[in-house]
């Protein structure tokens, strides 16, 4: 989750590149990735079912159902037993083969809420793949080396092939910044992906143990944002100093909760019930307080 680069020190990547007194500034160099990304992810044979485009009658949509059984299996209270994962990579895979298997044509037949569960669930995939191709990592930020930290890392590697349904992006392999920037927020405007794309840092919002489907995408989205704003190591309301502490999700993409009156007006919506209410009677609009951003992995 790192904002475009243009921001200056607003972008996460260059804040990171920046903090050389953090454990992933003062590692080594992590080993580089591939050009074409995954060392097999292009080499891989269609699997012969693949558990995840619908082949019932009458529906238009896709399934994630092998996504939703390796997050059942493999995560819990949003940590990642990515060790396990290691000896399932082949699941993954064809999971992650599915979705590259997918066509322009397919995905227009299906509703904006499956094409957003569909981008959401591709990102957090991709993201767990690519921590397994380097792992073992104490955070995302490794599987690159320093040079490229501050040209967004992990982030900018261009190595997810379904940029054949991003065709307004122009390219062949999308980054992970392309899916969450590009498509997410810059062609959806979809402004609760903020707390359903996992970046593997606990700093992030907490990884789901079920995939984004389209027909309750709402609900989900809406209980992804409660969950994250209900954690108190990254949003809190001091009633007593009338001072929001929020996570710098909301300092870095301050221009998507406009429409909701700001951070502070996400929260009043989507807070935890007692804080909103401390909130509505404080007398002044609260003071705004950004916490710090933990980019260890989420590891269980």
């Amino acid at each position: 989750m790192v904002a475009s680069i243009s921001s200056s020190l607003k972008s996460p990547a260059a804040r990171a590149a920046l903090c050389l007194s953090t454990i992933f500034c003062l590692s080594g160099p992590a080993p580089p990735i591939s050009a074409a990304g995954f060392p097999d992810a292009g080499g891989l044979e269609p699997p012969a079912s693949t558990g995840g485009q619908d082949s019932r009658p009458g529906e238009t949509r896709w399934r994630h159902e092998q996504w939703s059984a390796l997050l059942g299996e493999f995560v819990t209270s949003g940590r990642v037993d990515y060790r396990g994962l290691l000896g399932q990579r082949g699941r993954l895979d064809r999971y992650l083969s599915a979705l590259a298997g997918t066509s322009r044509e397919e995905m227009a037949r299906w509703s904006r809420a499956d094409q957003v569960a569909f981008w959401i669930n591709a990102y957090n995939a991709y993201t767990v793949r690519l921590i397994l191709d380097h792992y073992p990592v104490d955070g995302i930020w490794q599987v690159t080396p320093l040079w490229r930290r501050a040209l967004g890392g992990p982030f900018k590697l261009e190595f997810i092939p379904l940029g054949h349904l991003a065709p307004w992006l122009g390219k062949k392999s999308l980054s992970l910044d392309d899916i969450e920037h590009g498509v997410l927020r810059g062609h959806f405007r979809e402004h609760r992906v903020h707390f359903a794309v996992v970046c593997a840092s606990i700093g992030c919002p907490a990884l789901r143990s079920q995939a984004y489907e389209g027909p309750i995408l709402d609900r989900q989205l809406d209980d992804a944002a409660r969950t994250f704003l209900a954690d108190p190591t990254k949003n809190r309301y001091d009633a007593s100093a009338n001072v929001l502490y929020l996570s710098p999700i909301f300092d870095w993409f301050s221009e998507d909760f406009e429409p909701v009156g700001g951070p502070a007006g996400f929260f009043r919506r989507y807070g935890p019930p007692a804080a909103r209410q401390a909130l509505a009677a404080a007398p002044e609009p609260p003071a705004v307080r950004f916490t710090e951003y933990d980019w260890s992995l989420n590891e269980r």
